[in-house]
Parts: C-alpha cells; sequence; structure tokens
C-alpha cells in the first residue's frame, strides 16, 4: 500500500483523509501544526492528538518530511543542502542567515527546462517536477528552520513551470495551519511566462521577482529562450497596471557581466522599460563557472547603476553574493550534480 504523505496537504485535504474514521476538521488543524509549525517527522512523535487518531493515520499515511542527503558549508555562513527526494530527484536548497533575516532558498525542479546558457542549473537539464511536499519539505526539514524568516523560489528549477505545485506551497508556507510565514517575505522567481505569471498574480499573494538580464528583446532572447514566445515587454506592462497590493513587492533580477549589458546603453534601456513601474531593480553580480569567459561587473559599475536607477525613480538595490565558494550563490545550483 503507497501511503498519503500529509507534508504538501493542506488542513482541508487532511481533514478529507481522516474523516472516514470519525475525526473532525479541528483534529486535521492539529494534524497540520504538528507536521507544519512542530516540524515532527515520525507519526508517533505527534502531540496533542489521539492514540486512536495517531494509529489511523499510521495505516494509510506517513509525515512526508525527509532530511537532507548531504550539505556543505560556506565561509561566509551560507549552508548548501542535497536532497533526494522519495521518487530520486536529486534537489538542491541554500540556508542563509543574515542576522536577523534567516532565509531559505528553495527549488521547484530537479534540473530546469528553460535552457538559459548562463545558469548552470540549465546545462544540469530537466529531471522532474517536485511536489508542494517537495518544495515545503526544504523549509521545515532543515536544521534550525524553525527561525527562518523569508523564504525564496530561486533555486533550481522554473517555478511558473510547475505553477500548481508553487502556488500549493506557497499556500501551506503562509497559512495560519501552515508555516505561518507573511506573503511579504516570499518571493518567487521566474524568467517569465506571461499565462503562468498572470495566473500566479491572482491566486498568490507572495512577491514576485523577473530575471530580466537586459531591457532588450534581442539580446535577452540569446540568454532567456522564453523571451521568444513570452516577450518581458509584455509582463513588465502586466506587473505596471496590476492593482498594487500592500507589502507585496514585484522586483527584476539584473545580473551584470562586463562589457554584456553594464553599457550606458543597457542603463538606459533599463530606466525607459521600468519608468513608473514600481519595480524594484536587484543588481546581481555574475558568478564565474569552469571555463568561462564573462566576469562580473565591477563593484563599481554595480554602484553606479544603483545610482542612476535610484535618481530616475527606480527603486534599486545592489546584492550581496553568498555562498560563491559551494557553488550556491546565484546561477549555480547544480554545479556539483554535473560532475
Amino acid at each position: 500500500m503507497i501511503k498519503k504523505r500529509l507534508c504538501g496537504l493542506t488542513a482541508s485535504e487532511i481533514s478529507g483523509l481522516i474523516q472516514p474514521g470519525g475525526f473532525d476538521h479541528s483534529a486535521a488543524i492539529k494534524v497540520a501544526n504538528n507536521i507544519y509549525k512542530k516540524r515532527i517527522t515520525n507519526l508517533p512523535d505527534l502531540t496533542g492528538i489521539s492514540k486512536k487518531l495517531i494509529s489511523f493515520l499510521e495505516s494509510n499515511s506517513e509525515t512526508g518530511i525527509y532530511p537532507p542527503a548531504a550539505s556543505e558549508v560556506s565561509g561566509d555562513g551560507t549552508i548548501k543542502y542535497l536532497y533526494i527526494s522519495p521518487e530520486g530527484l536529486k534537489i538542491e536548497s541554500v540556508w542563509l542567515p543574515d542576522n536577523k533575516r534567516r532565509t531559505v532558498c528553495v527549488s521547484t525542479q530537479s534540473g530546469c527546462r528553460m535552457g538559459c546558457p548562463f545558469c548552470v542549473t540549465g546545462r544540469y537539464g530537466f529531471h522532474g517536477n517536485l511536489s508542494a511536499g517537495d518544495i515545503v519539505n526544504q523549509v521545515i526539514s532543515l536544521p534550525g528552520s524553525q527561525v527562518a524568516t523569508h523564504v525564496v523560489f530561486m533555486g533550481m528549477g522554473e517555478p511558473m513551470d510547475n505553477l500548481e505545485n508553487v502556488i500549493r506551497a506557497c499556500s501551506i508556507l503562509t497559512a495560519q495551519w501552515g508555516v505561518s510565514l507573511s506573503p511579504g517575505n516570499i518571493t518567487v522567481s521566474s524568467v517569465g511566462i506571461t499565462p503562468a505569471v498572470a495566473v500566479f498574480l491572482e491566486r498568490s499573494k507572495c512577491n514576485l521577482a523577473i530575471s530580466l538580464f537586459s531591457p532588450f528583446s534581442d539580446e535577452r532572447l540569446r540568454v532567456v529562450p522564453a523571451e521568444k514566445i513570452y516577450p518581458v515587454h509584455e509582463i513588465i506592462g502586466m506587473l505596471k497596471t496590476f492593482p498594487v497590493v500592500r507589502k507585496r513587492r514585484f522586483s527584476a533580477a539584473y545580473i551584470m557581466i562586463r562589457d554584456v549589458n553594464d553599457t550606458d546603453r543597457h542603463l538606459e534601456g533599463l530606466k525607459d522599460l521600468l519608468a513608473g513601474s514600481g519595480i524594484r531593480v536587484n543588481l546581481i553580480p555574475y558568478h564565474q563557472v569552469k571555463g568561462d569567459v564573462y566576469v562580473s561587473s565591477s563593484d563599481e559599475r554595480l554602484m553606479h547603476f544603483k545610482h542612476e536607477l535610484v535618481i530616475h525613480g527606480i527603486s534599486a538595490s545592489v546584492r550581496k553574493s553568498r555562498g560563491a565558494d559551494i557553488s550556491a550563490a546565484c546561477g549555480l545550483l547544480a554545479s556539483g550534480l554535473l560532475e
């Protein structure tokens, strides 16, 4: 008998699972709290519920929480974790402690099929979508994860290519019976798949970040193949007109590469594209991989872009690079899986 994994289920779904045993919705809430808040990994250890319910759950379900298979610690305190799902999918996640802000960077797929050449995860290829339980598990199974303050969907995979599981995971992470994080502390990143982005905006209150690379369509197309079908200027237009919700943020991730997309022409293009949009620009240093001919823009250039964007009325920041020494930085996940 294949047992149902509780991690990844909503409180209503848990209620439906236990109802045949004569248990009500309040019991389901207690089970959900044990899974998502207390991070209980074994059913006999569930607290605050009857032995009868535990016995019933043991007959048809399991917690579905599984630990990382390996970890690697960076000199800056960043920790990269390797998971292997019950189906055998390899997944990398990152723990980013930074003073009072403690962020988990989760993956939504094993590998990716977007084919962006500057991203190592794309070179690993696509191996499968993760379930909502696999995604949430990356948050609740980490050592010390109860102190996590933020979650970013910026690991392996394209979240909008696994939309339903991403929305379900966001719901569990923000629900009162779930992990209870604020939607404003969760950011989902995407290269921009327009129909999926539209659905995400309507069905989730979490933040959205668009991977931009270049303000010019012909240049972006060479690096982000999705640009051919889903031009980013259409997505930016959608974000400009979407109703503003308090504490919800839209941002653009701009990885800066010397003499490739950091010229004055690109700076002016960014100003033209994002003016009046309310979209924040996160300027990110490029991380080299073995044999790479491209290098990151200088710190001075990143700061120049930030200054010029800000005085033009566009919110901007330079994101600090973390975990590069263990291939945990932006665009480097799956490096170890290629070896």
